[in-house]
This record gives structure tokens, C-alpha cells and sequence, in this order.
């Protein structure tokens, strides 16, 4: 099913690290109809290839099909969902969500629901959605239990009688389509972003495939290890699916969840050509929310033009065992030095405005996040809080480093430390107390400026004398600047 079909390069997400509120929402927070009205925005005026309809940890609108098609009908007549633009699910994992266990059975079933509509609108055979994103994938049983669930329990019942004698469940409700669905497993802790291409192989073995679709995510593993050494872990994962790609003759499109702090991928509407060079082998870039609203509209429109017209190059290079020992010792440096700021990202995470209706839900290391015992929020928040009293979270993790090996990291990552640097503040460092944890000394050495970002210290003074109406919009202005909320 499928197998010519177009594939994404673009995939419009609801992260919800926008600071400005998109013109088609009424609330700072976006929800219900405004994400059908999202959805269709990112088709038809952005030019995003695809939209990921997010299950996981939030309240969705289980009609959004039946909704687009039916009020913007004009559109999806010349632009066929399915074939030209796609709405994929993410849907919650059983294994590790408990709670949110059956929504993926809800979310299986409106599937064959939402093939219905398309059929009466379209008056063919068009399927409008036919994947679906399984979070925190850590095996190949995991995958196989979406997708053998949807094939055996989902369509298999079609064929069975209510009763003896009597007639089957499809001579009664109608066929279900499609056969089968497409699972895209996505990885999020360091091992199985390692093992990617494992789990993926034994996944693939069996079915008569063409292609597959993997999600790596970056977010988590920066907040569970550190910007640089997501960024090397990543580098190998995309080496392994290459060679796996080699080995089965099975098609691999990589997608990677880049947000716009360089914490979590760096890609901005600004930055995009810089990004897709250092990126060649990712077939499909998220855009997340950021990216979306904190810019004009025109020149989102361009840069997604030209995230859809590059061609990528799966063939990478293999960052090699050095690097990533190298990764290693700064994610471990990084986990004992993210704790000295624990504190206050938890006191400042407080006063980040809220962009989604979402509920806490547990996650890798649990959201909000857990390392080393202590409680951290999740990724935006994070990054939020930090950069907003001038302590980039791409910093923490390298004071230990030998001279030589500060100097790989500066290669290899300058253009995420430079950006990050014009928003340091060396005296809210200095009066935390955190030299140790920031040894911008260091990296003034290698020709980086050392910013001294002055709204950091109006939002630290905030903070510090409880001045909760004037720290929120300090944090809102400070995002303003950076053009992200976190």
C-alpha cells in the first residue's frame, strides 16, 4: 500500500515553543478547532508537506479529517490528503504510558473512520491516513504490536459473524480500510537512538516493505545528555540507518524532531540552508511552532520552499569511536552539572506561558524529567528558563574538557555555541555562582564572544523579588529577542 508514495521532507508539529500567538487563535493556548484550523494553515499557506496530529499527552479532536475536508473542502479537492499533503498520528505508547493505553486503540480504530470521509468526499479509494508515530519505541515487539493489532483486531474483524449463522461485522458496518498502517517508530533515549537500526531491521524483516520511515528525536536526548552530544549520537544513528538501507534494500527516510533553540536541532527560518548542509541525510525536517509564528509569514514560506526542494543524501560519515567518547564524557559531565541549575529552571519553568492544552504524562525520564533523582521540566520550559536569565543550556557539560577536546566541540559545534552566547549573562552567572558550570572563559580562548545579555538580569531581579506580572513578561520579552519561547 503505498509503496510510491510521496514522501515529506516537511512535517509541521504542535510544539508548543511559539512566543507569539498565531492570528487564527482566539487564546494564548491552542487547542480544539484551532488545530484543525492549524493544520489546514500549514498546508495551504506555509507549504508544509505534513502535519503530525499529536495523540500523546494531550486532548485531540479524533474528527480532524472529517473537519478539514469538510470546511475547507476547496483546498483538499485540489489538494488531495493522502496523496499530496499528510496528517500522521502520534500516538501514545502502551508500554510506558499506562494511563493513556487505550487512547492508542481509539486512535487505531478512527483510522478506518477517517478513510470513510475521505471516500464519501473524494468518491474513490483515496486513503488520508495511513501511518501512524509510536514514541519512545525501545524494541521491535512494541512496533509490531501497532501494527499487528491495527492488521488482526482493527480490519481482521471485518470478517467475522456477530453470531452463527448470522452475517459479518463488514456486511453490516461497511469495509475498513486500509489494510494495514504503517508504524514509524521514535527513538528518544540515547541507547535505542544507537541501536536504531537494530530494532528497525527486525522490524522490516518480515514485511514485504519498500521503505520505512524512522523518527529520531533530539529534544530528549539534549535535556537527558547535552546539546553536543545529542548532536553526535544522532550523527551515528543516521550512519547505522544509512548502512542498514545498504544491507536490506529497504528504503530509509530519517526524520528528525529539530526545534529552533540550537539546544533542541537549531533550525530557523533564518538558518535553514546552514542546517540542511549539516544535515544531508534527513530525509524530513520537523517544523515545529517557533518556526511557524515567530517569524513573517513570507519568510516561513520561503524557508520552508526551500526545505522541500533540497534533495538529501542519506550517505554520511561515521563520527567514529573518538567522538563518541567524546559525546559520552560530556553527557556525563552534563548530568552531574544540569543539577546545580535545577533549582531555579524548576522556580522560573513555573512562569513560562502555556502555548498547548497538554497534561503530564510519563515519559522517558517522565515529564516532567527525572536525572539523577532530580526533577527537571520538559525540554521547552527548560530551555526557557535558562535562556532567559543568560544560561544557555548548550554550555553545561563542558568545563571538564582537556584544551584539544574543547576544540572539537568548537568545530563541531560552533554555530549552535555562537547563537547561544549572544544571550549569556556572566553576571547572573556570577551571582548564581555557576563559573563552574559555564566556563565561557574557556571559550573565549577559541575566539567566541562572550555576550552579557542585559535583559537576563531584569528577568533574574524579577525572580528574585517575586515580581510575578513583571518577570512573565520579561521571559515573554526575552523570547521575543531569541524569536522562540524555548
Amino acid at each position: 500500500m503505498m509503496d510510491d508514495r510521496k514522501i515529506p521532507r516537511t512535517m509541521s508539529t504542535q510544539h508548543p515553543d511559539n512566543v507569539n500567538i498565531p492570528f487564527f487563535c482566539e487564546y494564548p493556548v491552542i487547542k480544539g478547532d484551532d488545530e484543525v484550523r492549524e493544520a489546514y494553515y500549514a498546508f495551504s499557506h506555509l507549504g508544509c508537506n505534513e502535519q503530525m496530529w499529536d495523540y500523546e499527552g494531550k486532548d485531540v479532536d479524533v474528527y480532524v479529517v472529517k473537519k478539514l475536508l469538510s470546511r475547507y473542502s476547496q483546498f483538499f479537492y485540489d489538494v488531495k490528503l493522502g496523496k499530496d499533503v499528510f496528517l500522521t498520528f502520534r500516538i501514545p505508547n502502551p508500554s510506558v504510558e499506562k494511563s493513556e493505553a487505550k487512547v492508542m486503540l481509539e486512535v487505531l480504530e478512527s483510522i478506518p473512520r477517517s478513510c470513510d470521509s475521505a471516500k464519501i468526499f473524494y468518491d474513490d479509494d483515496t486513503i488520508p491516513v495511513f501511518e501512524v508515530i509510536l514514541p519512545m519505541t525501545s524494541n521491535s515487539a512494541e512496533l509490531n504490536r501497532v501494527y499487528y493489532y491495527y492488521t488482526n483486531f482493527v480490519v481482521g474483524k471485518a470478517n467475522k459473524k456477530f453470531f452463527c449463522g448470522d452475517i459479518t461485522i463488514k456486511d453490516w458496518i461497511g469495509e475498513f480500510k486500509p489494510e494495514r498502517i504503517n508504524v514509524i517508530p521514535l527513538f528518544e533515549d540515547r541507547s535505542y537512538v544507537l541501536e536504531s537500526h537494530s530494532i528497525t531491521e527486525k522490524f522490516v524483516e518480515d514485511k514485504l516493505l519498500s521503505y520505512q520511515r524512522v523518527f529520531l528525536a533530539k529534544s530528549d536526548l539534549a535535556m537527558n545528555y547535552g546539546g553536543f552530544s545529542s548532536d553526535i549520537y544522532l550523527r551515528k544513528a543516521l550512519f547505522n540507518l544509512a548502512s542498514l538501507e545498504d544491507k536490506t534494500g529497504v528504503r530509509i527516510y530519517p526524520i528528525v524532531g529539530f526545534g529552533s533553540p540550537p539546544f533542541r536541532g537549531n533550525l530557523r527560518p533564518d538558518n535553514v540552508l546552514d542546517i540542511t548542509r549539516k544535515w544531508k541525510s534527513v530525509f524530513t525536517f520537523t517544523v515545529q511552532s517557533a518556526f511557524k509564528y515567530d517569524y513573517p509569514e513570507k519568510v516561513v514560506v520561503r524557508s520552508i520552499e526551500k526545505l522541500n526542494s533540497i534533495n538529501p543524501k542519506l550517505k554520511v560519515e561515521d563520527p567514529g569511536e573518538e567522538m563518541l567518547n567524546l559525546a559520552d564524557k560530556i553527557a556525563k559531565e552534563y548530568r552531574r552539572k544540569v543539577l546545580l541549575v535545577a533549582d531555579i529552571v524548576n522556580a522560573l519553568s513555573a512562569h513560562v506561558p502555556r502555548r498547548r492544552a497538554r497534561r503530564l504524562h510519563v515519559g522517558l525520564f517522565g515529564y516532567s524529567r527525572d536525572i539523577n533523582g532530580v526533577q527537571l521540566p520538559r525540554a521547552i520550559p527548560f530551555c526557557c528558563s535558562l535562556y532567559s536569565i543568560g544560561l544557555p543550556p548548550e554550555l553545561i557539560g563542558l568545563s571538564n574538557l582537556s584544551d584539544e577536546e574543547l576544540g572539537v566541540v568548537v568545530e563541531n559545534y560552533y554555530d549552535e555555541l555562537n547563537f547561544s552566547l549572544r544571550f549569556f549573562s556572566r553576571k547572573v552567572c556570577h551571582k548564581l555562582g555557576l563559573e563552574k558550570v559555564y566556563n565561557y572563559g574557556a571559550l573565549k580562548e577559541f575566539g567566541l564572544e562572550i555576550g552579557d545579555f542585559e535583559l537576563a538580569e531584569e528577568v533574574y531581579n524579577a525572580f528574585r523579588r517575586n515580581r510575578v506580572s513583571i518577570l512573565t513578561e520579561k521571559i515573554l520579552q526575552a523570547a521575543r529577542l531569541r524569536k522562540f519561547l524555548g
